[in-house]
């Protein structure tokens, strides 16, 4: 039997209550049982009676976590969230570990709540990373028609240029390509360029040549279908009407800006290279919605969907 996937509900103050409790909602108790919360039922039952779906609570796998003083008010930054969505994932991750359940599906954190509890990372990445002893791992967006897996994220573009080298970059190519064909497909990736036109030949900068051009060379000699560098104009709508499966992004902004203008509801964040499988909502705590009963669950149905295709091709 198939260990169940794991949603961790990220910060109480956000809109992750509300996406959970609609997305479960939405399922039959016998589907509905393949999926256990991390988070506090304070919160859970706070959503519910905003959201009135009906959905009884006692009949959910809740692993409860709970929360100094009470339930938190929703649209807040506390550092009593920031606490919580941390446990909530910690727990998650170390059931994860020992297989309790398949894969981890994550709502929205708010860094400034995180932070402020103590807990310093620029997000899930880098703190799924440390808990689970990880030197590094990906971020990869996944959707119908676009899929992008990034050299970097969150950090300077100064630094983002820094970390724009070889080694690097064939992690990254390493990484997609493993990750497709763990899913049963051989990929056809393009690796963007970091300059404008690829750096026309030194013009306009030569760490295209310098290199890009070696880590794709390397990936290519190792039996990578890879071809790069390609001009970042124009790689994603090339990868977008079907010549490519997978785009190696150099930075964030690179990566995040063609997903989210052509897949903005739809996206999955997916943690590549890590010992245990995660991905979340490509979306963040939306203070503004919380509590109002509006949030959509699009991009968490995607998620889970994305888990449970995880879940169906477990890691060798």
């Amino acid at each position: 039997m198939t260990a169940p996937i794991a949603i961790t509900m990220g910060d109480p103050a956000g809109v992750g209550p509300e996406i959970i409790v609609k997305s479960l909602a939405s399922l039959s108790p016998e589907a509905r049982a393949g999926y256990r919360v991390f988070g506090n039922r304070g919160s859970l039952a706070a959503a519910e009676a905003v959201l009135k779906t009906g959905l009884n609570l006692d009949s959910l796998d809740i692993h409860h976590t709970g929360i100094p003083g009470g339930t938190p008010a929703f649209g807040q930054i506390d550092t009593r969230c920031g606490e919580a969505c941390f446990r909530f994932i910690e727990a998650a991750v170390r059931q994860a570990e020992a297989g309790q359940v398949s894969c981890i599906v994550t709502a929205p954190i708010n860094k400034a709540a995180l932070n402020a509890a103590g807990h310093h990372y620029d997000g899930h990445t880098g703190m799924l990373a440390a808990l689970t002893g990880s030197k590094s791992s990906f971020m990869l967006l996944a959707s119908e028609r676009l899929n992008v897996i990034h050299v970097s994220t969150h950090v300077s573009l100064q630094t983002a240029i820094q970390r724009a080298r070889p080694e690097r970059i064939l992690a990254t190519i390493r990484a997609g390509d493993a990750h497709f064909r763990r899913l049963g497909q051989a990929p056809r990736i393009a690796v963007a360029g970091l300059n404008p036109h690829c750096g026309e030949g030194g013009l306009f900068g030569s760490e295209d040549d310098d290199h890009i051009a070696p880590a794709v060379a390397q990936a290519r000699a190792e039996g990578i279908n890879v071809t790069g560098p390609v001009p970042a104009d124009t790689v994603y709508h090339r990868a977008y009407m079907g010549a490519f499966d997978l785009v190696i992004a150099q930075y964030h902004d690179q990566g995040h800006i063609p997903i989210k203008l052509v897949a903005f509801d739809t996206a999955v964040n997916v943690s590549v290279g890590l010992p245990i499988d995660r991905c979340s909502v490509d979306h963040g705590t939306a203070f503004d919605i919380a509590g109002k009963g509006i949030a959509k669950n699009v991009n968490l149905d995607h998620a889970l969907a994305y888990a449970r295709g995880l879940a169906a091709h477990p890691k060798a």
